[in-house]
């Protein structure tokens, strides 16, 4: 509410400071126009809702002459017409939206500005006016803007408390367990590099069984499927028991707690050392609290739990996870698998580390959005044009991973990047420079992007992918989800689950 009082009392001073400006701007008599005269209607559907509330703005002006010049009748009548027209319009956008008494309302809003026009009309000062009003209605829009991407932002990060009484539930039922049922079958399956093998690294459940489900149900040999998960100690219970309750058919499914992997400290990890500074510490819990919704925007984007959780990063460990592994699909945990994916354990890489579908269009993706070009190393290591790819589905070739140093590679650039002065924020921008001419772009049939951010994706486009990625703030597990396409993931979800009906989870 502090925020919220303190961004009403900046557009204050900017309306202000917009009708000051506006006095120095002069303006000559252009001719007469009324947008009340009869030739100036139209016949789009939404005519009588644009020329009402054109009336709304013209009265408003007038308004504020009336009360400068003590004309306190007229204001009086102009306020009182101003609050009927509104009531009438209401949330309208059509003509047919409106309410019956819109027609006498529009009538009576007619004659007083007539009589408005009359007795006030200067067109000097009218024209200042709208500006001032233009002015600070633009001033408003990029305050509103930066508010709903931070409330966007916020909401994107919390896990609904649906998803939150499933992990708990789960996660009591799991140590409620005796030890000796807390076991997966088909352990034989986890280090046989003759079959598929997926890595997935997630802390939620319900996103995590529909990436396993869809990948199953889509697989042409599903006995040949091994999934991988990590989870953290908060959701290691939860995961364990869902896919225990729920095991993928004939698939081998493993789950582990990133926390147990006792090789990845702050002696050998950047990213941890870092997390353990002071100056981090600093940046993400302290630095520059904001002090309006506007400002704080920027300041949330930056400070993403995500980016300080070591799931995160697990990405770049890969063959320390999984020694024994020649290949490895990694899978991001808001996705849905369409088709069977198998067949990207047959595409030839080329001597290439890592398969992922490029991003680029004619200047969109390209390495100087993601990196500071501006700082030599960038400059000197790398070219601004070149193509951006997507993390969420990579096919890794864990044996050229190993030759060409992957992880150490990664580690220079993320020790480097300590005062984040190479990128700000992310895995992708150290994924681009650590796969930096070492990536194979794959047919972009693979993987469609986009789903939890741009509401203008082909239909066809989708349907036809083998991978879905919701990437963006609109995830489909959130509220904030685009309705048209959350019945890709929803179909992969058992509503009448017992736990899943218990936490109250609904399409």
């Amino acid at each position: 509410m502090d925020l919220v009082r303190k961004d009403d009392e900046a557009l204050v001073k900017l309306e202000n400071a917009a009708i000051e400006r506006s006095k120095a701007v002069d303006s000559a008599v252009l001719g007469k126009y009324s947008i009340w005269r009869k030739e100036n209607e139209n016949e789009n559907s939404d005519s009588t809702v644009r020329l009402m509330r054109d009336q709304i703005i013209m009265a408003r002006v007038y308004s504020v002459l009336a009360k400068s010049k003590n004309k306190h009748g007229l204001y009086q009548e102009l306020q009182s017409r101003i609050k009927e027209s509104h009531r009438a319009v209401g949330e309208a956008t059509a003509d047919a939206e409106l309410h019956r008494s819109a027609p006498d309302r529009m009538r009576a809003m007619g004659q007083v500005l007539t009589k408005a026009r009359e007795e006030l009309y200067d067109c000097k000062v009218i024209s200042q006016r709208l500006r001032a009003m233009l002015q600070s209605a633009d001033e408003q829009v990029r305050s509103l803007k930066k508010q709903s991407t931070f409330l966007s932002q916020l909401a994107a990060k919390t896990i609904p408390n649906s998803i939150h009484c499933l992990s708990m539930r789960l996660t009591i039922d799991y140590y409620l367990l005796p030890v000796e049922k807390r076991k997966f079958p088909r352990s034989e399956n986890l280090e046989n590099p003759e079959l598929y093998h997926y890595a997935l690294f997630s802390d939620n459940v319900l996103a995590a069984s529909v990436v396993v489900n869809s990948t199953i149900m889509n697989a042409k040999e599903p006995e040949k499927h091994v999934f991988h998960l990590v989870t953290d100690k908060l959701n290691f219970g939860a995961m364990n028991m869902w896919f225990l309750l729920n095991p993928p058919g004939k698939a081998t499914i493993h789950v582990e707690n990133v926390d147990e992997f006792k090789w990845l400290n702050s002696s050998y990890c950047p990213v941890l050392r870092q997390l353990e500074s002071a100056a981090m510490k600093e940046f993400y819990f302290k630095a520059d609290r904001p002090t309006t919704l506007s400002a704080g925007s920027s300041n949330l984007k930056y400070r993403n739990p995500k980016y300080l959780s070591m799931l995160n990063h697990l990405r770049f460990y890969l063959p320390e996870i999984y020694p024994k592994l020649d290949k490895i699909l990694f899978l991001d945990d808001d996705i849905v698998v369409q088709k069977d994916l198998t067949g990207l354990w047959d595409v030839d890489l080329n001597g290439m580390v890592n398969g992922a579908v490029f991003t680029c269009g004619e200047s969109f993706h390209r390495f100087d959005k993601y990196l500071n070009f501006s700082n030599p190393h960038i400059a000197r290591n790398f070219d601004p044009n070149a193509c951006g790819w997507a993390y969420g589905m990579n096919i890794f070739d864990l044996k050229q991973w190993k030759n060409k140093d992957i992880t150490g590679i990664y580690h220079k650039w993320q020790t480097m990047n300590e005062d984040r002065v190479l990128w700000k924020l992310g895995t992708l921008p150290p994924g681009l420079m650590t796969f930096y001419k070492l990536t194979h772009p794959l047919d972009k049939s693979w993987h469609v992007l986009g789903l939890g951010y741009n509401p203008s994706i082909d239909r066809s486009e989708i349907d036809n992918a083998a991978v879905a990625h919701y990437n963006g703030n609109m995830k489909p597990w959130l509220e904030l989800a685009m309705t048209k396409y959350r019945p890709y993931w929803t179909r992969y979800i058992k509503y009448d689950h017992p736990y899943i009906r218990g936490c109250n989870l609904s399409e």
